[in-house]
């Protein structure tokens, strides 16, 4: 098995080519029956109109809901190669991140190709991601397309806030279970749309996402706290977020800010995205937007 780099936008994309198998210098060698994983690589799948060569999808894959209908291998971190290999795909197209890597081991001895998919939390990084996906598939020309017009929807996105002088702190909570604030600091998907939506992340000190102690919440001096519109044990409702002292101590538990919404709309960096920096914009500015 050989390992070949290809560089796509500045960013690299990764793909495990069997030995018996022709070089992979663009598209892939066969891209008849796709595993996707990581649920922006389905909807980007899905917005190139090239999802008839999907054959399964990962357990977050959940947008369009015709993706549902796809047999589901599950979570993208906790896939097992039996589930993969069960529905007989030619390769797999997958989010940087998608494991664990004994699983990926094992694929990659079962000589199936597989494109691995830088993920960055930024506009830049989405428009990457399309351009990957179109190459890998033979799609490029649908994909130059699709990123073009990601790339004006976000630059549009981005004008609405760009006369606000007052950039509102935003809280993210991941989970709040057993009244324990777990929040996102830097490098994550949550730091990375807020700053989309013109605000600025209220946790700084670290990376990804840890608990925090009822004084950082105090000094992190949120304005709005955010927070996934979700079901199970990690919901939490905006009473009980407003019950925590310190949050209440907050800025944004004095004037009871909470935004939710939907996790894979708000977090995924996929097609929705221009529009889901929009929506978490306006419920944070409301009519300061530019028109």
């Amino acid at each position: 098995m050989t390992l070949r780099t290809i560089v796509c936008a500045g960013f690299l994309l990764t793909t495990l080519v069997p030995t018996q198998a022709e070089e992979v210098t663009g598209a892939l060698p066969d891209a008849s029956r796709i595993v996707s994983i990581g649920d922006s690589i389905t909807e980007i799948i899905y917005a190139l109109g090239e999802e008839s060569r999907l054959v399964g999808r990962d357990s977050t894959s959940t947008f369009p809901d015709a993706a549902t209908k796809l047999p589901d291998i599950g979570y993208m971190r906790a896939l097992s190669p039996e589930g993969v290999l069960s529905i007989n795909p030619t390769a797999i197209i997958a989010v940087e991140g998608s494991g664990p890597k004994e699983t990926i081991d094992v694929l990659k001895k079962a000589s199936v190709p597989m494109v691995a998919v830088p993920e960055s939390y930024s506009g830049p990084g989405i428009v990457a991601k399309v351009e990957v996906v179109g190459k890998a598939l033979g799609a490029e020309a649908k994909a130059k397309a699709l990123a073009g017009e990601l790339e004006t929807k976000l630059a549009s996105a981005a004008a609405e806030t760009k006369d606000i002088q007052e950039r509102k702190r935003v809280l993210f909570i991941l989970s709040a279970q057993g009244g324990k604030i777990l929040s996102s600091g830097t490098k994550t998907a949550a730091n990375g749309i807020i700053e989309l939506a013109g605000a600025e992340n209220a946790i700084s000190g670290f990376e990804g996402y840890k608990p925090l102690t009822d004084e950082a919440i105090i000094i992190a001096k949120p304005d709005v706290i955010l927070v996934m519109d979700r079901g199970g044990d990690h919901a939490a409702a905006n009473a009980d977020l407003l019950a925590n002292k310190a949050i209440a101590a907050t800025p944004a538990g004095a004037s009871k800010s909470i935004i939710r919404m939907n996790g894979q709309y708000l977090l995924g960096f996929g097609p929705r995205t221009p529009n889901a920096v929009h929506d978490l914009a306006k419920a944070i500015y409301g009519d300061k937007l530019s028109q």
